[in-house]
């Protein structure tokens, strides 16, 4: 009996060494196989593709003074900032924004003001009482209205106000990103665990400059200038190559003495 359980421990053995040997040798040997293996992400999923302004939405959510106090993972300065640029790309691109609060006569806060100066034709949409606002049926059905597919979304806090609409509008067949340098939340490990949830769900993380470039998409347009300044604004150390950069031409053009 001993023997017998031997021979058997040794065939099973044998057997799943040539399954990988033959295995191996297909994966050398098939070019169809090999090419599937080393395709990008954007080759195998033809979704997974640059942003078109012409089919996105921004959505601003809660970017409110009261839950600022409690953001630890970035800095309130440069949250305050980005959210700002992100703004002036969706205007300077012609996409849609729309902002909302969640109770913003509570603790919470108003919304940053910097908004209303930079974005004053974006959509405010009042909510209910909903922590997500895409259980709001107004807010839903404002961007349904829009016709377009693609949601970049920003707000504080990441795991909440970002992630449960970003979640569900996943679901409901939404391309999603999240802008995570213009969002906030309570901890970082808040934000690193928000970011793992999203990306396993099909979510796109990215950042503000990311937005701008692809947006852009090419210096050869008329309004290269507008997008210049935004990136001065984005970058301060872009800003000081670009100042340096100028000064340059200037003393060049300059007639010797």
């Amino acid at each position: 009996m001993r023997q017998t359980k031997t021979i058997r421990t040794v065939a099973g053995a044998i057997l799943a060494l040539t399954v990988i040997v033959v295995f191996s040798a297909q994966t050398r040997t098939d070019p169809a196989h090999a090419q599937q293996a080393i395709a990008s992400p954007q080759q195998a999923d033809p979704k997974l593709k640059l942003l078109d302004p012409n089919d996105t939405v921004v959505l601003l959510l809660d970017h409110q003074t009261g839950l600022f106090q409690t953001v630890k993972d970035v800095p309130i300065r440069e949250l305050r900032a980005n959210t700002v640029v992100l703004a002036k790309i969706a205007r300077l691109a012609k996409v849609p924004i729309f902002t909302t609060a969640s109770e913003p006569g509570g603790t919470n806060g108003p919304l940053m003001p910097e908004l209303a100066e930079v974005a004053p034709d974006a959509t405010y949409i009042p909510r209910k009482g909903e922590i997500s606002a895409w259980e709001n049926e107004d807010f839903r059905k404002a961007v349904k209205a829009t016709g377009r597919k693609t949601l970049i979304i920003a707000g504080v806090w990441t795991s909440v106000c970002v992630a449960f609409p970003a979640l569900q509008a996943k679901a409901e067949g939404y391309n999603v990103y999240a802008v995570l340098d213009a969002s906030g939340d309570m901890s970082e490990m808040a934000s690193q665990a928000t970011l793992a949830r999203m990306t396993q769900a099909g979510i796109i993380p990215v950042t503000t400059n990311v937005v701008l470039c692809e947006f852009q998409r090419t210096w050869a347009r008329p309004d290269a200038a507008a997008w210049g300044a935004l990136y001065n604004e984005l970058v301060p150390h872009y800003r000081a190559v670009s100042e340096s950069y100028q000064k340059a031409q200037e003393t060049a053009l300059q007639p010797k003495k």
